[in-house]
């Protein structure tokens, strides 16, 4: 039970550092491809440096690949649709990840939600729209499309624990390679390195990228896919925050109250599970 509590509590927390992203992408003028290439290169160094204090060797093969491309479009999907629609549109699209986790544990699984996962799932989403039901438009229509394909991605990255013969650390650093080999063509082609461009890339790399995956990934070994992407609705919720708060973007009531229902939901769901398993 301890093991399981903290397991999401450290989901929480990177759900808390994704939340950087949409802060510190804004302040960067850069192409899409170019900031998911830079914060990449970042966070595959501070990865590698993990790997080497845990003193885990790093694995390759076809379910290890496929966890690295579901990171990999997760992280690229997410710098370009940011470019091409508007931040809402992406962060909410991209937070489809929970039902499309439900919808794969079924397909390839055999893994059926709960009646508490299920009702969590609706009241999360519900109160995404809420927060969004304002500023959610029509926008670029490949923008869209593409904030949900990384909402699919996104669904992966929090199976990886379920793919057979699978090491989620080792996924997660051939998807910031990929990623940063992806991004390398397009980052040369900058030339805006400023302090702030490059210290948003910093924090991006080290916090929002490299901090949030490897809490996530020793969450994600005691904490259940589904309970995972639930947990992780905090974060569309503090990323257009947070940039209200430093860009001075204003937040209407509605938006306030889709935040309280996520964040309710969140921890009555957590609370009824922990009933659940200790009765």
């Amino acid at each position: 039970m301890a093991d399981s509590r903290r397991g999401t509590l450290y989901v929480f927390l990177a759900a808390v550092l994704c939340a950087l992203g949409g802060l510190c992408i804004k302040a960067i003028p850069w192409n899409g491809m170019s900031i998911n290439g830079g914060r990449t290169i970042i966070a595959a160094g501070v990865i590698g440096l993990y790997l080497a204090w845990r003193g885990h060797r790093l694995r390759l093969n076809r379910w290890i690949f496929l966890g690295a491309l579901c990171v990999f479009g997760t992280n690229a999907l997410f710098s370009v649709a940011n470019k091409l629609t508007t931040a809402a549109n992406t962060i909410v699209l991209q937070f489809t990840a929970p039902i499309f986790v439900i919808w794969f544990s079924i397909l390839f699984f055999r893994q059926k939600p709960g009646k508490l996962d299920l009702a969590a799932c609706a009241c999360v989403l519900g109160g995404v729209v809420c927060f969004f039901v304002d500023s959610l438009s029509a926008g670029g229509t490949l923008g869209n499309v593409l904030a949900l394909l990384s909402g699919m991605a996104y669904a992966g990255v929090f199976l990886l624990n379920d793919l057979p013969d699978s090491d989620p650390i080792s996924s997660v650093f051939w998807g910031d390679i990929i990623s940063a080999a992806a991004g390398l063509p397009f980052l040369v082609r900058e030339t805006d390195f400023s302090p702030l461009p490059m210290l948003s890339l910093v924090v991006l790399g080290v916090f929002q990228v490299a901090l949030a995956y490897i809490l996530m990934v020793e969450g994600l070994k005691t904490t259940p896919a589904v309970t995972a992407s639930l947990v992780s609705g905090v974060e569309p919720v503090l990323n257009p925050i947070l940039v209200a708060l430093f860009y001075r973007e204003p937040i209407g009531p509605l938006a306030l109250t889709g935040a309280a229902i996520v964040l309710i939901s969140v921890m009555t769901y957590n609370i009824l599970r922990i009933k659940e398993n200790t009765t």
